[in-house]
């Protein structure tokens, strides 16, 4: 929910106010985003939508719209800790391509961090890396600061 509300909002139904608000996207669609298994265990999880989905991404003057064109957003990824290192970011992000150009996207972007140097707290990684993005097939579009660039994958 920190993508799709205002700060003041999101801050006023911290906790099980932002949950149950997530559970009726869910529930009334459309979905918020893929799950991935393995063996039938729930590992990972990208949240993605129209980039109007995501007032706070405008709000942003890092984040800030490219250009005019429509795009998909990829907002969130979490990988279950037993599973990174494994690709299945990579994976996730690709199947995150083909779902948005199946609902007719013709761009999808997200908005990883680059680290500086060393590894990242997984705290600050919920965006994704900017490594799994480029091996999932994205391009840079736009960098206006040092470890955030805007990564796009063009569908059509």
């Amino acid at each position: 929910m920190w993508w799709r509300l205002a700060r003041s909002d999101f801050e006023k139904q911290k906790g099980s106010g932002n949950q149950g608000a997530f559970q009726k996207i869910v529930k009334h669609g459309p979905p918020p985003g893929l799950v991935a298994y393995a063996d039938g265990q729930l590992v990972a999880w990208c949240a993605l939508a129209p980039r109007e989905s995501y007032p706070a991404l405008g709000r942003s003057r890092i984040l800030k719209p490219v250009d005019d064109r429509p795009v998909w957003s990829v907002t969130c990824l979490f990988i279950a800790k037993a599973f990174r290192k494994r690709g299945v970011s990579v994976r996730l992000l690709s199947a995150a391509a083909d779902y948005a150009k199946r609902q007719g996207a013709e761009i999808i972007e997200g908005y990883p961090v680059e680290p500086r140097s060393g590894p990242m707290a997984d705290v600050f990684v919920f965006t994704g890396l900017a490594s799994a993005f480029r091996k999932a097939g994205y391009e840079e579009a736009a960098r206006r600061s040092k470890t955030r660039p805007i990564m796009r994958r063009y569908l059509r």
